[in-house]
């Protein structure tokens, strides 16, 4: 990671004590199962972001200015169970501030502890996972702690939509309320899915966002792509209306695996980290 701050705001704007926003990275990847390097993907992000205008047109705002402060990296993990308990630990940490909370990944297996502790604090909680897979399997090649099954807990303890889901397991639907499902092929149709799956929404919501939820032709850079993704305009139209009408309690985005010589998915990953916070603050 670069010594600068992130997207090198000044250091007063990026201290712990003045920022209202923190930015947790964890880059492990593990469990992935076919591309590999998830682990990269947070050093590609903030490469990106370095490079990235500050002023976001479309709220007339420039949100690094309510404070960025980006946290030590933890990562070195001996198992993956290891790593949910690390991951869960410093969530609990993280929630008794008063801070902003974010999250970049590394694979999906990291929201596993992340969303625990999420629950643990907000009694009522939506998690909104944007994704192309399920990830609702109990366990899968040994362990609960698998990327396959970064959204199983969430099913079973919190308001969980899923949003953009096009590939699973048949062993998952047992664990899968359709009624809360938007499937990938319905999103395809039209928009009406958008203020369906708001209503269905608790006041409080978390986000867990994969990257493979947007079509491979604009984010190759995971290690599963799915064809029949999200693209730009409807992903940030729909993000902006969730920020409009729940209280965003915090957000990850994962599943970033840079490809050598190909800068596109890291900008696009830096600028959707970006938007999120700017539509999250842009009442101040």
């Amino acid at each position: 990671m670069s010594k600068y701050n992130f997207a090198c705001i000044p250091n007063e704007l990026a201290s712990y004590e003045f920022a209202k926003i923190v930015l947790q990275s964890i880059p492990y990847d593990e469990t992935s199962t076919w591309g590999k390097g998830a682990d990269l993907g947070f050093d590609a992000f903030w490469d990106a972001a370095q490079n990235m205008e500050l002023y976001d047109i479309e709220t007339n705002s420039e949100v690094y200015k309510q404070g960025i402060h980006t946290l030590p990296e933890i990562k070195n993990f001996a198992t993956p169970e290891s790593m949910y308990k690390k991951v869960y630990k410093l969530t609990q940490g993280i929630l008794k501030t008063d801070k902003f909370p974010s999250f970049f990944g590394g694979e999906h297996s990291i929201s596993i502890g992340i969303i625990q502790a999420f629950y643990e604090k907000y009694k009522d909680l939506t998690v909104l996972q944007i994704d192309a897979h399920a990830d609702l399997r109990s366990e899968y090649m040994g362990t609960p702690y698998n990327h396959a099954c970064a959204l199983f807990d969430a099913s079973k303890n919190t308001n969980l939509i899923q949003v953009g889901i096009r590939s699973m397991d048949s062993s998952e639907k047992e664990h899968m309320d359709e009624a809360r499902v938007f499937w990938g092929e319905d999103i395809r149709n039209g928009s009406s899915w958008q203020d369906e799956s708001i209503g269905k929404m608790t006041d409080d919501v978390y986000i867990t966002f994969d990257l493979d939820a947007f079509d491979p032709s604009i984010m190759p850079a995971t290690g599963t792509p799915e064809p029949g993704g999200l693209y730009w305009n409807e992903t940030i139209q729909y993000l902006r209306k969730v920020f409009e009408n729940r209280n965003v309690v915090g957000f990850d985005i994962v599943e970033l695996a840079p490809i050598e010589g190909l800068k596109g998915p890291q900008f696009l990953a830096a600028k959707l980290y970006y938007k999120m916070l700017s539509y999250k603050f842009m009442k101040l």
